[in-house]
């Protein structure tokens, strides 16, 4: 299976358990993998036998800067649905959402989910 990817859109966004990550913010980065078959849009140069990714990233960008979620596997959730949702072509898509700065003492880079969801039908 070919693959599209879009690497590390940065967004901010309000999503978090804690008020002050709901109410300040903070950035998140976003990383997806959409899987489908890219043979046709390759062979024609159709934009229309594949995905378009300017319309894809700021599908994501509505999501991430949009309505909080509480967790940031609730975003991916939503990321990874509304991708399979608007785009027919795409099998599979891999979501990796990553906060950077977690509201946490500790020395790390940041903390990140990551999921692949399959189209059912």
């Amino acid at each position: 299976m070919d693959k599209i990817t879009l690497h590390r859109m940065v967004f901010y966004g309000y999503h978090g358990v804690l008020p002050e990550e709901r109410t300040l913010g903070q950035r998140f980065v976003v990383d997806v993998d959409c899987f489908l078959e890219l043979h046709p849009a390759g062979q024609r140069d159709d934009l229309e036998l594949t995905v378009n990714y300017a319309e894809a990233y700021e599908l994501i960008r509505g999501i991430a800067e949009g309505e909080p979620c509480r967790l940031i596997e609730a975003l991916a959730e939503r990321i990874a649905g509304a991708l399979l949702d608007r785009y027919g072509l795409i099998q599979s898509v891999t979501v990796r959402v990553t906060k950077p700065s977690p509201p946490f003492a500790g020395e790390l880079d940041g903390v990140s989910v990551e999921l692949t969801r399959r189209r059912t039908s």
